[in-house]
């Protein structure tokens, strides 16, 4: 059974009651406290512009541990030759309108302007996060995500230099790691994640560094 939500309510269905591809539910919005209520609960929106808003809770859980990233010896080689730099939300917008021009550019996206406007009133909140990486003065990737107590969920990334967002994540789990950041939720596996070092969780697990993490 797919749930759907009215406006005037923020509470969600139990995520337990996802279906097996993790779709929970249609509709609301996606305000700031209902976007908060949906990470904490560890639900997101995923859905094509234009379309009702969907909310999913994968029952596994594919994250990577800050302390556990992989940096691949061809990475290694690549940070010791280039002057790098991480910056903490240089520009949210710009940075998260690049992941969607990127997306669009090579499959297409989830990110409309919806999506931009309310992750904007996120960041305004004090709970979305832009990262982004410079090499050698050039901005060369960057992603974008929210971070609720010391748990980070990662949104989207994009390179406009080779190992743009690779850098980026990974000097940004140094970050996370030194302030004790339990782990990255990264939702969905891709190969990209993996050589980094993605693992899924079991739903169990999740839930409890979930609740470790938020306090909730």
């Amino acid at each position: 059974m797919i749930f759907e939500l009215n406006k005037d309510n923020i509470i969600f269905p139990n995520p337990e009651l996802a279906d097996d591809d993790g779709l929970l539910a249609f509709g609301g919005d996606l305000s700031v406290e209902r976007l908060l209520q949906a990470y904490i609960n560890g639900i997101f929106p995923w859905y094509n512009p234009e379309e009702p808003v969907l909310w999913w809770c994968p029952k596994k859980r594919y994250v990577i541990f800050p302390d556990r990233i992989h940096i691949s010896k061809s990475m290694k080689k690549y940070l010791r030759k280039h002057k790098i730099e991480l910056v903490l939300n240089r520009d949210f917008h710009d940075t998260m309108h690049r992941c969607r021009m990127k997306r669009e550019e090579e499959e297409g996206t989830w990110i409309g302007d919806d999506m931009e406007k309310a992750y904007l009133k996120l960041h305004h909140a004090g709970f979305a996060v832009s990262v982004e990486a410079y090499e050698d003065g050039e901005l060369a990737g960057g992603l974008y995500g929210v971070s609720i107590g010391k748990c980070f969920f990662g949104e989207s990334m994009f390179s406009d230099k080779e190992n743009g967002s690779k850098t980026a994540l990974i000097l940004f789990s140094e970050i996370l790691q030194e302030q004790n950041f339990l782990f990255i939720d990264c939702q969905f596996y891709t190969e990209h994640l993996e050589s980094m070092g993605g693992q899924y969780i079991s739903w169990k697990e999740y839930k409890e560094l979930l609740r470790k993490g938020t306090g909730n």
